[in-house]
């Protein structure tokens, strides 16, 4: 595993909700999960997201620089920061409520893993797999099935078995197109998730380069979608796209636009 990314969304908070994760490995693959709730929140929809994660995670081997990446700093804060208070209060808040969603905190808390950190990514930024966990989230929340890479609707019942399953008319009926914001506002078809995909990528790409952002190799890996094995042979500037990779140093990256077909070096 090199790279993971979860979400969680909610439609009417308290309404219908959903999550997506997705798990990326080494060799260019990806595993994408799902699910939906009746009735939910969207804080619940961002916990139960990261623990289907911690849960596939846990048998898998995993690349030292793996983390989890999320847009929720309710998930990040309530993991690092707040839970031993909560357990030594009897989990208890601050001002002596009764903790929110206890139940699934503690499932966090025995399924953590002391070796795969939770990242924070501002939401709706380009990420690529935010944007993508997102997109799978928002269509369970909407009642749909989304087609997933090599994965699964997992929902709870997965996990504890204590949701039912969706209805088999929830299901998208034209496989293979995603269900999008654009889509539906419009009217028109919305385009293939390939593409959606690519896209994403590409205006993430374009704002690393005008920031001047380094990546890691694990994370340069994720946006040129190649294998990590394949990149850490590399030691000298190559052309991805549209854009110059240049190393810069401790083993981190940077693009410049606007210099495609400079070649290839290695």
């Amino acid at each position: 595993m090199v790279a993971a990314a979860c979400d969680g969304a909610c439609s009417g908070n308290p309404g219908p909700g959903g999550w997506g994760a997705l798990l990326r490995f080494e060799d260019g693959s990806v595993h994408e999960m799902g699910g939906a709730e009746a009735d939910t929140t969207n804080n619940r929809m961002e916990l139960t997201a990261a623990l289907a994660l911690l849960e596939a995670l846990r048998d898998l081997p995993r690349h030292p620089d793996l983390a989890i990446r999320t847009d929720s700093r309710y998930l990040i804060d309530g993991l690092g920061k707040w839970i031993q208070g909560w357990k030594r209060k009897g989990w208890r808040t601050a001002s002596g409520g009764a903790v929110l969603n206890r139940d699934l905190w503690e499932k966090l808390d025995r399924a953590r893993l002391a070796d795969v950190p939770l990242r924070h990514v501002r939401g709706h930024s380009g990420d690529p797999d935010n944007e993508r966990c997102d997109t799978i989230a928002v269509a369970f929340s909407r009642g749909r099935i989304p087609p997933l890479q090599e994965g699964e609707v997992l929902g709870m019942a997965r996990l504890e078995a204590d949701v039912p399953a969706m209805a088999p008319e929830a299901v998208e009926p034209r496989p293979g197109r995603e269900p999008t914001a654009l889509g539906d506002a419009s009217g028109e078809d919305p385009a293939p998730a390939a593409l959606q995909q690519l896209l994403s990528r590409l205006e993430w790409a374009d704002r690393v380069a005008e920031q001047a952002y380094g990546l890691t190799l694990v994370e340069l890996a994720q946006l040129v979608e190649q294998p990590l094995r394949n990149l850490e042979r590399r030691t000298r500037p190559w052309t991805w796209r549209d854009w110059r990779v240049e190393p810069i140093g401790d083993g981190r990256w940077r693009l410049r636009r606007g210099t495609a077909g400079l070649g290839d070096g290695r």
